[in-house]
């Protein structure tokens, strides 16, 4: 395993030395083939998108199965460019209207992000190039190689941010207490609950959709400010990022609420360009009739 992992990383190494332009090239290519040959998770792909949109006719459903594939393609390439991407060019790429909202913020208190997987959301993090006088994290799910695991870690620490495994939100979150350190941790929000955490449902896309709430009560119990990353892809390789405060101080927020505002503005960034989004995910493989 680690002999195949040494030969892909070089080969990645060499890959992401090249232009974005020429990714892209190859890009097409690599889009052809998953699409037309191997045909990855068609059928999943197929079904999320009739169900999330009854009302688009089968000639609009492939045309948007048709953009994702690509733009699955390209976020490859994206993400392997990371490795060698300066701060300059990934600040062309990865716009922010108004970062200064979690700057401000985060002088005085800390903050939870809400994201979901939309465009790249690999390239988020470089928000914090800029940022001074606070830390930052993301929750991820480990993989279960660690060279590949630790491979990603470094990419998504380009910029700075801790990589924080998603069952030790809580312990960070009071280790940054205890050192009195102001901070932003970014929740990916969208994820499917495993079994033990399936407490929460909405309807989203038109479905019955379980919902983690953990970011909710984490930010509720500490009164910390609560802020959703606004993404849209402003064409092939650029992407532009507006920060929305749902609240200063979720203490005072009621129950689910900022959950339900979660939902309803990322199924509003959704539905402005559906292709996006991570439709190869099962996303609505747990039924709330089958939960005990």
């Amino acid at each position: 395993m680690a002999v195949l992992y040494y030969i892909t990383y070089s080969l990645l190494w060499l890959l992401s030395w090249l232009p974005l332009r020429v990714m892209y090239l190859v890009s097409d290519v690599i889009y052809l083939l998953v699409y037309y040959v191997v045909r990855y998770r068609r059928k999943v792909v197929r079904t999320n998108l009739v169900n999330s949109f009854p009302e688009k006719s089968l000639e609009e459903i492939v045309r948007i199965e048709k953009q994702y594939y690509l733009h699955f393609s390209d976020l490859f390439f994206e993400t392997v460019k990371l490795m060698h991407i300066s701060n300059e060019e990934i600040k062309k790429r990865m716009h922010f209207s108004n970062p200064e909202v979690m700057y401000d913020i985060c002088q005085h208190n800390s903050a939870v992000v809400l994201l979901g997987h939309y465009g790249n959301w690999e390239w988020i993090p470089s928000i914090f190039i800029d940022a001074k006088g606070f830390v930052a994290g993301e929750l991820y799910r480990p993989l279960k190689n660690k060279y590949f695991d630790g491979f990603f870690l470094k990419l998504r620490s380009r910029f700075g941010t801790f990589n924080i495994p998603k069952n030790d939100a809580l312990r960070a979150v009071v280790n940054f207490k205890r050192e009195k350190k102001n901070f932003a941790l970014g929740f990916i929000a969208d994820q499917t609950p495993s079994k033990n955490n399936l407490h929460y449902w909405a309807t989203f896309l038109n479905q019955d959709t379980p919902f983690l709430n953990g970011p909710e009560r984490i930010a509720q119990k500490n009164g910390y400010a609560v802020i959703y990353f606004d993404v849209r892809k402003i064409k092939r390789g650029y992407y532009n990022c507006d920060l929305i405060l749902l609240t200063e101080d979720a203490s005072n927020i009621k129950e689910n609420e900022i959950t339900d505002q979660y939902v309803a503005l990322f199924e509003q960034t959704l539905r402005r360009d559906p292709a996006c989004w991570l439709w190869s995910h099962k996303r609505w493989k747990h039924k709330r009739e089958n939960v005990q």
